[in-house]
């Protein structure tokens, strides 16, 4: 049983490096593409607040929330295995 409680803490802590280097990496490729889009069409307003609120949408996003799947995704895979290893 602690094996199995160390094992799910060292994968919570690695999932959520993960998660969180993802979610850092995304945020910065979507501003530099607002930054892209101002500075192409030279949007109304100015750059930051064009940048800010196009920010704020994407918090929203589908696409931020399917990053979860970073937590989701391999609990699922690692309880299967489990599973079919011990029980099928």
């Amino acid at each position: 049983m602690f094996a199995l409680a160390r094992l799910l803490l060292i994968g919570f802590v690695v999932l959520t490096v993960i998660y969180v280097s993802l979610s850092l990496y995304s945020r910065a490729v979507r501003r530099a593409k607002l930054e892209a889009e101002w500075d192409e069409a030279h949007g109304p307003g100015d750059r930051d607040t064009f940048v800010q609120t196009g920010l704020s949408e994407y918090d929203g996003s589908l696409r931020r929330k399917l990053i979860l799947g970073v937590y989701i995704i391999p609990t699922i895979a690692m309880g299967l295995i489990i599973y079919f290893t011990n029980f099928a």
